[in-house]
């Protein structure tokens, strides 16, 4: 009998490269990030805390060696000034004007624009171009252009019907510069609006249709429930904008006739009154507001987005 010894197979052990660890390939795939995290905390983090520490001091630019410690004293006074407050409500009326003046025209422009006909894509360019215009010479454009008293769009539109002459700009000066806002914003809500739009179900809404239902009743039932997120995304963005909003402001009526917001009274305590730490601490809590309101607003955008995932 012969025995038959089968030899044991050897496997040769390939040859594996070694993998970094999680921790350096996590700061590997990080670092070409760095050096815009780097720049984005020395252009705004750094003065944020210097405008912070500031706010704590009683400290005019005109007598700089008298400066002084005094705590939450600026704060107290903004608070508690007429001329801030007043300002402060201001510039509550002024976003809040604009936001819902500029939410509702933007709804109505994308339902326009959510229609198809001859020449969309013109008419969705010209729409979009406000929003394009520097702040700056919107401003300028609606106080010569549309304002003027004595060759002014508006007044001439008037003349021609034989209506009166006004100097709008005197007579409603808190309106002038919410107009000219909700034109410049307007075409933002447009977009946002319209992309909320073209994501609709259309099955859902054909089904509607079939079952009997008018254009009312789909607006209502359907269309303003799927669009109350980017309502809301609307609404959260245009005020962390509106809020800080100095140019309108500062080019039409230059903060007289009771249209000073907190940014036009920030710049007026710094730059006319030299009161570093009072128009710092005014600045910190515009800061401090716009944060709290673009936290809610990445909150809607985050739930934006689990539900465009979720719907995928």
């Amino acid at each position: 009998m012969t025995a038959t010894t089968t030899a044991p197979l050897t496997a040769t052990p390939a040859r594996t490269a070694r993998r970094p660890p999680a921790r350096l390939r996590a700061w590997a795939t990080r670092a070409p990030l760095l050096p815009a995290l780097v720049f984005m905390i020395v252009v705004t983090q750094l003065p944020f805390v210097a405008t912070l520490v500031i706010s704590f001091f009683d400290w005019n630019a005109l007598y700089p060696k008298a400066r002084h410690f005094t705590g939450l004293d600026n704060y107290r006074q903004v608070l508690t000034d007429t001329d801030l407050r007043h300002s402060v409500w201001t510039t509550v009326l002024l976003t809040a004007a604009v936001v819902v003046a500029s939410l509702v025209l933007g709804l109505a422009l994308a339902l326009l624009l959510d229609r198809r006909f001859r020449g969309r894509g013109i008419v969705r360019t010209l729409l979009i171009a406000p929003f394009l215009v520097v702040p700056v010479a919107a401003a300028l454009l609606w106080k010569h252009v549309l304002y003027n008293p004595e060759y002014g769009l508006f007044n001439g539109l008037l003349h021609l019907v034989g209506g009166p002459q006004p100097d709008w700009i005197s007579k409603t000066p808190l309106l002038a510069v919410e107009a000219s806002l909700v034109w410049q914003w307007t075409p933002f809500m447009m977009l946002i609006l319209l992309a909320g739009l073209q994501s609709r179900d259309q099955q859902q809404i054909e089904a509607a249709r079939v079952d009997g239902a008018s254009d009312w009743q789909i607006f209502r039932h359907l269309t303003l429930p799927h669009l109350r997120r980017y309502l809301e995304l609307g609404a959260l963005l245009g005020s962390v904008y509106i809020v800080q909003n100095f140019d309108a402001v500062f080019t039409l009526t230059s903060g007289g006739l009771g249209t000073a917001n907190l940014p036009y009274t920030v710049y007026q305590s710094f730059y006319q009154a030299h009161e570093n730490g009072l128009a710092s601490a005014a600045g910190v809590l515009v800061v401090i507001g716009s944060i709290v309101i673009a936290t809610f607003a990445l909150r809607v955008v985050s739930s934006l987005f689990r539900e465009e995932v979720s719907r995928a």
